[in-house]
């Protein structure tokens, strides 16, 4: 069943609305300065944000420049998605006989959902994440491969 009203994990955990779907709070920003192996520029150390996606919400297919590492820590499993190169994996966190964590290396093509009502997950970015570092897909060709032969991934466009 779909939430019609305000989830309690969003006012708990300070939530606010994600770009890309769902909620969000970061809640750690190392002080620490490096540089980065995409651009060159500073970015702190590492981030770290709270994400809940309730049921019928997605985060759509996006990309960090940085590795991300997800953790699962409440509610139904998180179906999280990667695309390299034209090849679609699907990894499940947090379910009985699934891991609790994942990671998606720099560069990949992500989406998630929530396997149920809600999933409440972490994501760490090092280096740490900047919007600036962030893009959805805007490659013509990697739309239309994913309409053809993934139309049922449509909905994370």
């Amino acid at each position: 069943m779909a939430w019609t009203k305000r989830h309690p994990l969003i006012d708990k955990l300070d939530l606010q609305p994600h770009p890309e779907g769902g909620y969000y709070r970061q809640i750690f920003s190392s002080s620490h300065q490096v540089r980065s192996h995409s651009h060159g520029g500073p970015r702190p150390a590492v981030t770290h944000i709270y994400f809940l996606l309730l049921e019928g919400q997605v985060s759509r297919f996006h990309r960090v420049l940085h590795d991300e590492i997800w953790n699962h820590y409440e509610g139904a499993p998180l179906r999280l998605f990667q695309i390299q190169q034209q090849h679609l994996k699907e990894e499940r966190l947090g379910g009985e006989g699934d891991d609790y964590a994942s990671v998606v290396p720099a560069g990949y093509f992500q989406a998630a959902e929530s396997a149920g009502e809600y999933s409440l997950v972490g994501c760490s970015v090092a280096p740490g994440f900047d919007f600036a570092d962030f893009s959805f897909i805007d490659e013509p060709s990697l739309s239309a491969w994913i309409e053809v032969a993934h139309p049922e991934m449509t909905r994370f466009l």
